[in-house]
């Protein structure tokens, strides 16, 4: 009896590794696919992110409907209005940045974000918070000031506000009892709201068959399926485990970047990484270690 029950914990254990490296892999991916789509000129930053919610929100559908989810609506117009920015924002910040230093920002916003909201929730930061806090907002500042080897304003500008948006949208989302059918229909949601940007961008639109065809892989594959299999890891997973794991998307995207792109790590990306995910990650593992 208990060699089955540490073997089906074993088991468990596997599919829960499993899923969270696939999940990494997929987020980290996003930042791939949208630089390389938008560094080539393949495609324009607002039909990428038409593309992309379509086929996520079609995708997200049609999982939902054959996990048989009820079909009340669960979504809101201002979470939908929040991921649509997300995307956006996303989308025009990868214009100029390395994914890299896209992704390191993304993840530093959005962590400063909901830590942010937490103190105005009444949350009251021990030590070790405010010290991961500080050593990640640091860093984040090191890593945008001006300089020779900066980033540009703009795009670090547009990756910040990515990541404000999508933590609002994150914090919006927490405690929902059916977290698939809610992000299916804030999905669906956004939709009009990116045709209408794309109306807008009507005279700088441009499509190429491989910028197409990445802006629907990212959509269907790395975000449709991929926040799927993410809610499914978490059912084994921690919290703090969550919050940790989440710190291995930048440097996933970064690899991503050096591989494909041919992106140089500099060394100011480095020292600026290291002190926004070791921040992050002291603050998150502090941050549930004192709601114990």
């Amino acid at each position: 009896m208990e060699g089955d029950l540490n073997r089906q914990s074993t088991q468990a254990a596997s599919v829960t590794f499993a899923l969270t490296a696939i999940t990494l892999i997929a987020f980290g991916s996003n930042s791939v696919l949208c630089r390389l789509a938008l560094a080539g000129g393949g495609i324009d930053p607002a039909s990428f992110t038409n593309l992309r919610l379509l086929s996520g929100a079609a995708t997200l559908w049609i999982i939902s409907a054959l996990l048989r989810r009820r079909s009340r609506p669960m979504g809101s117009w201002i979470s939908a209005s929040m991921l649509a920015l997300y995307a956006f924002a996303f989308s025009y910040a990868y214009v100029s940045l390395s994914i890299g230093t896209g992704a390191l920002i993304l993840m530093g916003a959005v962590q400063a974000t909901m830590i942010v909201a937490g103190i105005r929730a009444g949350e009251r930061l021990n030590p070790l918070q405010w010290m991961g806090l500080l050593l990640a907002l640091g860093g984040t500042v090191f890593l945008v000031s001006p300089g020779i080897t900066g980033p540009p304003v703009l795009g670090s500008a547009l990756m910040a506000a990515a990541g404000i948006a999508w933590g609002i949208y994150s914090l919006r989302g927490r405690g929902s009892d059916d977290p698939i059918t809610t992000t299916t229909d804030n999905f669906i949601r956004a939709v009009p709201m990116a045709v209408i940007v794309n109306l807008i961008q009507l005279g700088e639109i441009h499509w190429s068959t491989q910028g197409v065809l990445l802006a629907l892989l990212s959509g269907s594959i790395t975000s449709g399926i991929g926040y799927v299999l993410w809610y499914a890891a978490l059912r084994g997973l921690t919290a703090t485990r969550a919050g940790i794991v989440q710190l291995g998307v930048p440097v996933l995207a970064a690899i991503g970047g050096v591989v494909i792109l041919s992106e140089a790590i500099t060394t100011r990306l480095v020292i600026a990484g290291l002190a926004v995910l070791g921040g992050v990650g002291l603050a998150v593992a502090a941050r549930v270690r004192k709601k114990r």
